[in-house]
């Protein structure tokens, strides 16, 4: 099967070639662990790779609604960075843009996170970003986008733990 690319936006086709799929298995109900991606007051606490930190400029998570902020590398680097949200149906979906704090960033890319109950009470979080462009991709990559995603999945499941401990 083909798949195939619409040139006015590529964000709105899935292409394997420009996909980075991560998931993780969250011991804790779907509904608390939808609630700490899309709860202001939860979400900044442990959105990021290990040893970065936020500060929120605006937040807004609704359809349409954006989250502005700046994330701190370990070494003071500085990312300031925008989520534009274009789906929520809870507890089952959240899909958003991610970019630079910048309109029409050309380097945004379409995340899509599912959140699957099992019946044991724990939640599968898959993340499945779509980028521009193969480039965009194996340079996100070439980053360590796999490696922070994962690590910010794992500063999920410390914060679900703090929340249900």
């Amino acid at each position: 099967m083909t798949n195939a690319r619409n040139e006015n936006n590529p964000l709105e086709t899935w292409a394997l070639d420009r996909e980075i799929v991560l998931s993780r298995v969250v011991a804790a109900p779907r509904d608390l662990v939808f609630k700490a991606w899309t709860d202001p007051q939860h979400l900044p606490l442990w959105f990021g790779p290990k040893g970065f930190r936020i500060e929120t400029e605006e937040i807004d998570i609704r359809v349409g609604g954006q989250w502005r902020f700046v994330l701190f590398g370990p070494d003071g680097t500085r990312w300031d960075s925008r989520m534009v949200f274009l789906k929520i149906d809870p507890p089952r979906l959240l899909q958003f843009d991610h970019g630079s704090d910048v309109d029409n960033d050309p380097g945004r890319f379409r995340t899509s996170v599912t959140f699957d109950e099992q019946t044991n009470g724990k939640t599968v979080v898959t993340l499945r970003q779509l980028h521009p462009t193969k480039a965009q991709r194996d340079a996100g990559i070439g980053f360590g986008a796999v490696e922070f995603g994962y690590e910010t999945l794992e500063k999920l499941a410390r914060h679900l733990d703090a929340e249900m401990g």
